[in-house]
């Protein structure tokens, strides 16, 4: 029994010592990146603010969303269904920018409501379908 569990243990560590060898002599595949192509931007209230501060800004809040939407910043929009908040569909690339213009509405500029904000890009396991392999370094 002792020899079968010191095989055992000998080939775990040759079966170890061989895969290491043999991922560090292989090139590093690199997949081709992805343009970000809109930033998806999910909004909440922050926690422990005055509901009635938020009532109080929320038409000039919508006025101003719609203005976004109907200026092609806004691409979509959505209300969260697990808790308050928004979640929009940026015609953005740029992080910054993006946070710049959510921050500037009124319900950013009193401090009632954050974003998270998120860069999405074309579904790049795609590739496998056209045969797009990956490239080396």
């Amino acid at each position: 029994m002792k020899t079968i569990l010191a095989c055992c243990i000998v080939a775990l560590t040759v079966s170890a010592a061989t895969t290491t060898a043999l991922a560090q002599a292989q090139p590093q595949q690199l997949v081709p990146a992805v343009p970000a192509t809109k930033i998806l931007a999910i909004g909440t209230l922050n926690p422990g603010i005055d509901q009635a501060a938020v009532r109080t800004i929320l038409p000039t809040e919508v006025r101003e969303t719609v203005g976004l939407y109907l200026a092609g910043k806004i691409d979509q929009w959505y209300s969260l269904q697990d808790r308050t908040g928004v979640a929009f569909i940026l015609n953005a690339t740029d992080l910054e920018g993006a946070r710049d213009m959510l921050e500037k509405l009124p319900l950013g500029q009193a401090h009632l409501m954050h974003f998270e904000l998120i860069r999405l890009g074309p579904l790049n396991p795609l590739r496998q379908l056209l045969g797009v392999t990956p490239t080396s370094p």
